[in-house]
């Protein structure tokens, strides 16, 4: 059996990992993103103003990790939200929906007791690589 080429993704455009993983991990053509919190790249801190500046800075910082990997938000075939209150839910789809437009990525969504940094919502996805041809 061949084996499969694992390469780390890495991108100062986007926060630097807080713990022992890679922003991002590429195995053949899958791009596994690790959840972004709403960290400014430059101060390492949570932006200012909620739940709805931290999801933009999330997404933002998801958007650079995957460019990176060749990808950008069209290339997203699965994401998992985690909340630190379901309230937030209605608020995080309105900013998920800017970067998302159509054809959205399979999703779940989890309220959790905690997230790093006290950050209000953390996001990860799943990525392909190349075009995608709908069916």
């Amino acid at each position: 059996m061949a084996s499969l080429i694992k390469k780390v993704i890495n991108t100062a455009k986007s926060s630097k990992p807080i713990g022992p993983y890679s922003q991002a991990v590429l195995v053949d053509r899958t791009v596994y993103v690790s959840g972004q919190v709403g960290l400014d790249p430059s101060s390492g801190q949570l932006v200012p103003g909620g739940v709805k500046e931290e999801t933009k800075q999330a997404l933002t910082n998801m958007g650079e990790i995957l460019k990176a990997a060749g990808c950008d938000f069209t290339n997203v075939v699965k994401t998992t939200v985690l909340l630190a209150d379901m309230n937030d839910f209605n608020t995080v789809n309105e900013i998920y929906q800017q970067y998302f437009k159509s054809d959205f990525p399979a999703r779940a969504a989890f309220q959790v007791t905690a997230l790093p940094k006290g950050a209000r919502v953390e996001i990860e996805a799943v990525a392909v690589q190349g075009p995608l041809t709908k069916a």
